[in-house]
């Protein structure tokens, strides 16, 4: 199990698995999303955005990207830019493609895109390249101090 399962688990959070085949991949969110047979509006993926030395998780559709300037207003930054692969994955201690917004090795502000809250679930990773996890958005608000703001291009 990865971290992000363990602390659902721990904290009671009802999810289910959705193990599925992955290779390397340029879109792992997109990957996942076809291989599961599910919309790319439900399967999100997780970003990393940063200013200065404050960090904050992105967690939007894989079917779009990321309004950095949406970000910074959510997270009331000034302006946040994408952070590079490596430093991601050695804040978060994820790899890339399997980097899950649950259980970083330390909290960060994070920004769930409201289009999720059309859904009762959605897919995020589940800590590893061929492991989502479904969970209920509005839990996801409730108990992870998660922001639903639009940060999706879709509102652009």
């Amino acid at each position: 199990m990865t971290p992000a399962i363990n602390l659902l688990k721990k904290l009671k959070i009802p999810h289910k698995l959705y193990p599925y085949e992955c290779e390397a991949h340029d879109d792992f969110g997109k990957h996942a999303a076809t291989q599961l047979g599910l919309p790319e509006e439900r399967v999100f993926k997780t970003l990393l955005a940063h200013h200065d030395k404050q960090a904050v998780v992105a967690i939007v559709p894989s079917s779009g990207m990321c309004s950095l300037k949406q970000l910074a207003k959510a997270t009331g930054l000034k302006k946040v830019e994408m952070m590079k692969p490596l430093d991601a994955e050695k804040l978060t201690g994820y790899k890339v493609g399997g980097i899950s917004p649950l259980a970083q090795k330390k909290p960060l502000p994070t920004v769930l895109d409201d289009s999720a809250m059309a859904f009762d679930e959605i897919l995020v990773s589940g800590g590893k390249r061929g492991l989502s996890v479904g969970v209920a958005p509005a839990d996801m608000v409730r108990l992870m101090n998660w922001i639903a703001a639009p940060i999706g291009d879709h509102h652009d």
